[in-house]
């Protein structure tokens, strides 16, 4: 059965393996594992293409151990009770979960006490980011590792290579100059996909010479090498509201560009809006209700008419003035609550005990509110609040607080109590 050019020149030790010195260099740690014959189960995240499941496979087969293939969204507990009841016959194995990210909580604790007790190694591959996608129980019993996204010179190695294996093209084409590193720029650093377009110029050329117009014709357009479940798709997020808060519109409409690609309005929204209300904030609240009303309309219209009421929120919060003042406000509160878990004063309780009437708080006494203290005692001039002065809305609001500073706040109800409406 004919295999794609990118199966056969898929490596099988781990010194064919392209870039990914970090994991696979003099010293690095699958190199060590094969060194003292002591692997671990680990945990393989990185973009497609990139090589997790070949650098997996390799390592078994340099290793020397016999390794099984289970993936993680088409596999069912059958399969795994059968791989578990190998390696009780071996002793242990060496199991290569894809899309480890999808296993279910079932699956999950049917592996992990085979996992605890190293009956099985697992070297499990997602493109998600394991810290954000994987169950913290596994993780703990994994060692994590990125694989990086290959440099363009690693993609014209491997490129290169293919050219001349006997396995690959085994010298039955050339290239012109510059094809190669034009396949590599535009392959986002998949190989797979590199290899791909290779074997398609093979396919459209009239002869045994692979033109730029060749390669031309087979790339339909640059690798935008995410989905939506793909940790690159959480860099390019990422990126939208590092340009959003750094006021680059320009940046964010690049970025806005990729995601629209994804087609996930949902978590589009979540994270636009998680970006109005943390980085623009009460320097212009009302930006932060349009940005919601834009994504209520884009919802309703649909890709591809929703990138306009998108881009135009966008826009409006790149250039807004920003402060991240009710962000750094709760973040302060919460480190403080974790030092101190103090209860509230027993005259803010629901039903405070052993309290007179005229100790309690009282609720027919508004203009007395802003003088009462809220905080508990070992804390009361704690201020989480600092106002940042980046426009007149917040300055307003630095102006009453101030005030209400000035003349301070007290615990004494009854005194308070006492004074004249």
């Amino acid at each position: 059965m004919a295999t794609t050019l990118a199966h056969r020149m898929r490596p099988t030790s781990l010194k064919d393996v392209l870039g990914q010195k970090h994991i696979v260099g003099e010293n690095a740690l699958f190199s060590q594992f094969v060194k003292k014959k002591h692997p671990m189960s680990t945990i393989l995240y990185g973009p497609p293409g990139c090589g997790k499941t070949t650098i997996a496979s390799a390592l078994a087969n340099d290793l020397n151990i016999p390794y099984r293939l289970f993936n993680a969204s088409t596999g069912n507990k059958k399969e795994m009770d059968i791989i578990i009841e190998e390696a009780k016959l071996s002793g242990e194995l060496f199991v290569i979960i894809d899309e480890v990210h999808r296993l279910n909580k079932d699956k999950q604790d049917h592996l992990l006490p085979h996992i605890e007790n190293g009956l099985l190694i697992i070297a499990g591959c997602t493109t998600a980011n394991p810290y954000h996608s994987i169950n913290p129980a596994i993780r703990s019993r994994c060692q994590i590792v990125e694989v990086k996204p290959l440099s363009q010179d690693d993609i014209i190695l491997g490129l290169n290579r293919a050219l001349t294996a006997e396995n690959g093209l085994n010298n039955a084409y050339q290239v012109e100059d510059g094809v190669l590193s034009y396949i590599a720029q535009l392959s986002s650093g998949d190989i797979r996909y590199a290899y791909n377009c290779l074997e398609i110029s093979t396919i459209l050329s009239e002869d045994s010479l692979i033109t730029l117009d060749t390669v031309q014709k087979s790339l339909f357009k640059a690798n935008a090498q995410f989905d939506k479940d793909e940790n690159q798709y959480y860099d390019t997020l990422s990126g939208l509201q590092k340009s959003i808060r750094g006021s680059d519109p320009n940046g964010a409409m690049y970025y806005l560009g990729k995601l629209i690609e994804a087609g996930d309005i949902e978590s589009l929204e979540r994270r636009v809006i998680t970006t109005a209300y943390e980085d623009i904030g009460l320097a212009n609240p009302n930006a932060c209700m349009r940005t919601v009303i834009a994504f209520q309309a884009a919802k309703v219209i649909g890709f591809p008419e929703a990138r306009i009421p998108i881009a135009s929120a966008i826009i409006d919060l790149c250039l807004s003035p920003k402060s991240k003042s009710s962000e750094a406000a709760i973040d302060a509160a919460l480190a403080s609550l974790a030092k101190h878990p103090y209860p509230a004063p027993n005259y803010l309780r629901l039903t405070p005990v052993g309290l007179e009437e005229d100790e309690k708080y009282n609720y027919n006494r508004p203009e007395l509110w802003e003088y009462i203290q809220y905080l508990p005692d070992p804390i009361k001039k704690e201020q989480f609040y600092i106002p940042w002065m980046t426009s007149s809305y917040e300055k307003a609001l630095a102006e009453n607080y101030r005030r209400i500073l000035k003349h301070g706040r007290t615990n004494q109800i009854k005194e308070l109590n006492k004074k004249q409406k």
